[in-house]
């Protein structure tokens, strides 16, 4: 479980995250602060994975508060400013969320945290990840989890995503620049409509791509990248 702490000084904000937080399974919402003075009496009191940090805060910024801090949790900035954006990169920032952002913003931001607390923190695997990767997706009124290894390939539906598994269907709202970031590298998109898992590959032709029993196009954007990775592996 990746324990989190927000800091906003507006009361709303932090509602609308505590809302984004609980229904993220792998995120825990410690605290919720209204200045970067409450925020350090919690840090001082337990251990904080990850802040969900406002950046234009009386008194001192979020930048400043990060700053002071001699040992800091992972950050992601919030913030209805884009001029900081380059500052908070510089400090190592997981994402940057521009206000008013939407759950599948927020969830994007989430799962790049999932992976790096999962791929860069050995010690903390156990807090945050069971033995398989996965993500965790919106779908309906539900969070979805949805195991890597069993994606056999995801299908495109304009502002929707069909992730086909091996037990499941579950259609998600997000994008597949979303999905694409997220994904592992054993991933590759194919088509403007589909990414596959390359190592699911049962029969590749011109245009195609056999994914068991699922025909799957090859787009000609795509087609380049995809044959050069085919290649490596042939």
């Amino acid at each position: 479980m990746i324990k989190c702490l927000t800091i906003d000084d507006e009361p709303l904000a932090l509602d609308i995250l505590e809302d984004f937080i609980s229904r993220v399974p792998f995120l825990q919402l410690e605290k919720g602060c209204t200045s970067a003075m409450q925020a350090i009496e919690i840090l001082h009191q337990q251990e904080i994975h990850l802040l969900f940090l406002d950046i234009q805060m009386p008194q001192v910024s979020g930048v400043q508060f990060l700053k002071s801090l001699e040992t800091k949790p992972k950050v992601i900035f919030t913030t209805a400013y884009t001029d900081y954006a380059l500052e908070g990169f510089n400090l190592d920032a997981i994402d940057y969320l521009l206000k008013p952002f939407t759950f599948e913003r927020f969830l994007k931001a989430a799962n790049k945290a999932y992976q790096q607390f999962n791929l860069n923190t050995p010690g903390r695997q156990s807090e945050v990840a069971d033995d398989k990767e996965y993500m965790f997706v919106k779908s309906g009124y539900d969070t979805v989890k949805v195991r890597f290894d069993e994606i056999t390939y995801i299908e495109g539906l304009k502002d929707y995503v069909k992730i086909h598994t091996t037990g499941k269907t579950v259609i998600a709202l997000m994008s597949m620049k979303t999905l694409e970031d997220t994904l592992p590298g054993k991933f590759i998109r194919v088509h403007r409509s589909y990414i596959i898992d390359f190592e699911r590959i049962r029969l590749v032709q011109k245009r195609k791509v056999f994914i068991e029993q699922f025909e799957i196009p090859i787009g000609e954007v795509y087609r380049n990248a995809f044959m050069d990775r085919l290649a490596r592996h042939s």
